[in-house]
């Protein structure tokens, strides 16, 4: 019994030795391809170990081909068994990863978010404080520096208002606490909607605001929550699109879905940014053309909103580069 043991270790450390060089060999591939070679290794170790042993007791040819058929059906079945269950192992390994990931970058979001939104807030606060100070001391008493006064000081908190409402929406995205009341909604009222709120920004910045004249679809979606997608679209790329620019916008049918798209000529998106665009609290000042961020922007909520809001809907929205600038495109089921 000692000898056959002995037989038994030493065919099956030949395996395993062959197997671990092979694994080092393949330690940058996947984790399905190192399952499936521990699995091999372990059963051709049994193999080895049962046919060493096998000729060692000088069976007849005929006991040794019964004794290996037979390990062979059993190594075939626990390596098809294996490779089953290793695949879901390996891709729950490999969603837990990404699950990883994505909660790390989500919580450096969130901090960036507080800092952002800290500073946001704290600036106009110190100013709305300052004037509020100086107009209750009667320091400034020039009436038209007064209505100046009056008129940044409700600027301001307008600007604050815009910032906390960002935030609320957000938080109800996040928390699943969003409750969508679909209607068939026409979208060309929805764009005429939003074009006329963003255009005293766009006739600030000389930007030429241009919608399709047809081609209009209806969608079935929250009538609310759309506006706030489109409205933000346009916001956004009026903000990034340097003055003299010009920011269109279309829709259409698309294998029985409806597409809206944003066209701006802001320059274009870093390669590397493309991904983070709808991300909390990504700004994007490098991403685009220099200085033209509109002096009162938010806190990088407006495209973080849109994809919880589009993404509540059952759509997807994404963002490509084009010849002069970038092109935001929602899909949602139609009406």
């Amino acid at each position: 019994m000692l000898l056959i043991g002995l037989y038994a270790l030493a065919a099956g450390g030949v395996v395993g030795l062959a197997g671990a060089a092979a694994l080092r060999l393949l330690r940058g591939h996947s984790i399905l391809v190192h399952i499936l070679v521990l699995l091999a290794v372990t059963v051709l170790a049994v193999v080895a170990g049962v046919a060493t042993v096998a000729r060692a007791m000088f069976l007849s040819g005929h006991d040794l081909k019964v004794v290996l058929v037979t390990v062979s059906a059993a190594a075939v079945i626990s390596l098809a068994v294996g490779a089953v269950f290793g695949s879901r192992l390996a891709a729950s390994a490999v969603w837990a990863q990404a699950a990883r990931d994505r909660e790390r970058r989500l919580e450096a979001g969130r901090r960036e978010l507080v800092a952002w939104v800290s500073h946001d807030l704290r600036t106009p606060l110190a100013g709305l404080r300052a004037m509020a100070e100086a107009l209750e001391d009667r320091i400034i008493d020039d009436p038209a520096t007064v209505d100046e006064y009056h008129r940044r000081i409700r600027v301001e908190t307008g600007r604050m208002t815009r910032l906390v409402d960002d935030l609320f929406e957000l938080s109800r995205i996040n928390a699943g606490a969003l409750r969508l009341v679909p209607t068939t909604v026409p979208l060309r009222d929805v764009v005429s909607d939003a074009i006329a709120g963003v255009a005293p920004l766009a006739a600030r910045r000389k930007i030429n605001v241009v919608a399709a004249d047809s081609g209009w679809p209806a969608v079935r979606a929250g009538e609310r929550e759309l506006s706030r997608v489109v409205s933000n679209l346009l916001i956004n790329s009026v903000r990034y699109t340097p003055e003299d620019g010009t920011v269109q916008i279309s829709a259409g049918h698309d294998h029985g879905n409806v597409w809206l798209a944003v066209s701006d000529t802001c320059g274009g998106i870093p390669a590397d940014d493309l991904d983070r665009v709808f991300d909390v609290a990504f700004r994007g000042e490098r991403s685009r053309t220099p200085g033209a961020v509109d002096s009162g922007g938010g806190g990088g909520l407006g495209l973080a909103i849109v994809r919880g809001l589009v993404e509540a809907h059952g759509g997807h929205v994404n963002v490509r580069n084009t010849d002069r600038g970038c092109r935001f495109e929602v899909r949602l089921p139609a009406a």
